[in-house]
């Protein structure tokens, strides 16, 4: 499952069962290492040990994860302290880790961006030997950072623009992973949140932010969402036993899941251009996930799940106001999660905790952030780095015809 990514009939793999702890082993004192070693064992016994999945964990989560206090019920986890500045680092380097742990043969990683996956995906797998990754990102539609981050590598990196959207570059690389020309001659696999190993690290941080509470009461998350995968790593440490009140998924005006549970019927549209630009998705992959785990039924991801979608002047309203009250310094996509707590406490008087997932550092947006807070934002000394370095893409326009070109000349 690690190395196909998608399954053979082009849908997306998910556990046959989920395990379920108790709250004694959530209460329990361990390091996010070995926390995330014993929520992600029982998925991956039959292909690492314990020690050898805590080697992993110990090499992949090797950076701080604050849950910082705005207000006694108002949190926020900083999920941005990996390498590349973003919460993609999470999953990103646990893949790679156990992509080199288990590597058997010469492969090819294919990822879709619209922001920060890619830059996660080329520093995880920079260097390894055996992988070669190939990168699409929509020309124009991240920020220059992000570009920097993931076009600046080289090596066994290739960075492709595709002069389309983010929904362009995935369906490009769906239909690789269904294609038997390419296939036969070479393994694929994928780094995107439809791969199950992306997912799954993903849910344990969720977890270390419960436990950072020190309560017992369920918590309200408010999850910035474009593609979803973040979302459905939560949902699955729920299933696993963890209290949560709700899950908010805090979208920007691509706003087809907030459409899906007023409608119950999901309608895919093509995506539009926002600040919070890693979540401008129009069909995101993982709600098929969603749905098989709450079997289809619409009444049942109402229950756990609200959403709610934001325009940009908002999100720039937010990153004001929080810069204003809290002196707290926000990218645009946490503060559409921002948004959304808000949103849910004025519709819910009664709520416990709220815990915002803050997936970017603002550094990564400091040309959307400086206008707006009318300052300018002391920028990371490995995002100075990486402006410095010489862009290096190949042009694509937004044709499979072009990808396939690509995968067998090279």
């Amino acid at each position: 499952v690690l190395f196909k990514g998608l399954a053979p009939d082009g849908g997306l793999y998910l556990p046959e069962s989920i395990p379920e702890f108790d709250i004694a082993f959530y209460r329990s004192e361990m390091t996010y290492c070995e926390l995330a070693s014993e929520m992600i064992q029982p998925f991956v016994s039959e292909n690492l040990t314990s020690a050898e999945l805590m080697k992993i964990s110990e090499a992949a989560f090797n950076f701080n994860i604050p849950l910082v206090s705005l207000t006694a019920d108002l949190q926020v986890l900083e999920l941005f302290h990996g390498p590349t500045l973003a919460f993609k680092d999470f999953a990103a380097r646990f893949m790679a880790r156990c992509m080199e742990h288990l590597l058997a043969e010469e492969i090819t990683i294919l990822v879709a961006t619209s922001g920060d996956t890619g830059s996660a995906v080329a520093n995880s797998f920079f260097g390894l030997d055996g992988i070669r990754v190939a990168i699409l990102y929509p020309a124009g539609r991240v920020s220059s950072i992000q570009e920097k981050q993931l076009t600046t590598y080289g090596g066994n990196v290739t960075a492709l623009e595709v002069q389309g959207n983010f929904d362009d570059c995935q369906h490009m690389v769906k239909k690789a992973f269904s294609d038997e020309s390419i296939i036969q001659r070479r393994p694929l696999s994928s780094a995107n949140s439809i791969n199950i190993a992306r997912i799954l690290p993903q849910s344990v941080y969720y977890a270390w932010a419960w436990k950072q509470i020190n309560t017992d009461q369920p918590i309200t998350f408010s999850v910035p969402s474009g593609n979803f995968g973040n979302l459905t790593g939560g949902i699955l440490a729920e299933k696993m036993g963890l209290p949560v009140e709700s899950f908010i998924a805090a979208t920007n005006a691509n706003d087809v899941f907030p459409k899906y549970l007023q409608s119950g019927v999901f309608k895919a549209k093509p995506s539009k251009q926002t600040i919070s630009n890693a979540m401008d998705v129009g069909k995101p992959s993982n709600l098929d996930r969603i749905k098989k785990i709450y079997n289809s039924s619409i009444n049942d991801i109402r229950e756990n799940i609200v959403s709610w979608s934001f325009q940009d002047d908002e999100t720039r309203n937010a990153i004001q106001y929080t810069k204003d009250k809290f002196n707290y310094l926000t990218d645009p996509h946490t503060a559409v999660g921002l948004l959304g707590l808000e949103k849910y406490r004025q519709e819910n008087k009664e709520h416990h905790t709220g815990i915002v997932l803050a997936t970017a550092h603002p550094g990564k947006f400091a040309e959307v952030i400086e206008p707006i807070v009318g300052e300018k934002i002391v920028v990371p000394l490995q995002l100075q780095k990486a402006m410095e370095k010489e862009k290096n893409s190949i042009t694509i326009p937004a044709h499979y015809s072009y990808l396939k070109d690509f995968l067998i000349d090279t």
